[in-house]
């Protein structure tokens, strides 16, 4: 079992109009934040089926298919890891951790990251030294920032906010939307566990937050109190 039997059964799925639209959805264009990817318009459910279809993929075969220049091929490598995670030995888990901790720049797209880093990098340092996610947050990598927080998903739903906050706090003032995003959505998400910790967040910042990561923070709220968020009123 090798990388380019998984790479042709990708191919064999390839979709001319939906690799146009993914090209423009995911801003392969020139100055947008995924310049220069490429896509084979394959959907993310027959990925995942694939993914499962190989599982049993050696890691440097699941590696080399990380290091593709389809969008494709490097998200169903990321699937075959986070398939093989939780059921691999201590041995392979390092393996797979250290092996997508080296090669972050090739988990650059925002669904690479939100398909992996809560399902690798969370567990793996659940009981570990997290200062290489400090590192990440502050990072000038956007990817890597991303990693940083998002990670901490896996905490939320383990009712450990820390992390969570602490990314929080470093990139309130990120320059980037798509950060912006993430944070908004994981405090959004740690709100879903304990409102009061998030409000208590939001109300030292949410006058200076940027828009859309407050946007995302209070979606769940009830109406009444978001619009007192959205218009200072708290």
């Amino acid at each position: 079992m090798t990388h380019p039997t998984v790479a042709q059964a990708l191919k064999a799925l390839a979709n001319a109009k939906i690799a146009e639209h993914s090209s423009r959805f995911f801003k392969s264009g020139p100055g947008e934040y995924a310049e220069g990817d490429e896509f084979l318009g394959v959907r993310v459910p027959e990925q995942r089926k694939i993914a499962r279809k190989f599982v049993k993929l050696p890691q440097q075969e699941v590696l080399k298919l990380l290091k593709s220049k389809y969008h494709e091929e490097r998200l169903t490598a990321l699937l075959i890891w986070t398939y093989q995670y939780p059921k691999a030995d201590d041995s392979l888990k390092s393996q797979i951790y250290e092996a997508y901790m080296a090669n972050t720049q090739f988990i650059n797209n925002w669904d690479l990251v939100d398909a992996s880093a809560h399902k690798i990098v969370g567990p793996y340092l659940e009981n570990r030294d997290k200062a290489i996610l400090y590192t990440f947050a502050h990072s000038e990598d956007l990817w890597q920032r991303r990693i940083a927080i998002i990670s901490t998903y896996y905490n939320i739903h383990r009712e450990q906010f820390e992390l969570t906050l602490d990314f929080s706090q470093i990139l309130l003032n990120d320059p980037h939307d798509l950060i912006h995003k993430a944070v908004g959505w994981m405090l959004r998400e740690l709100g879903k566990k304990d409102q009061p910790l998030e409000e208590s967040f939001l109300k030292k910042h949410y006058q200076t937050m940027p828009r859309t990561m407050l946007r995302y923070a209070i979606e769940k709220f009830p109406e009444s109190l978001r619009k007192q968020y959205l218009n200072g009123t708290i």
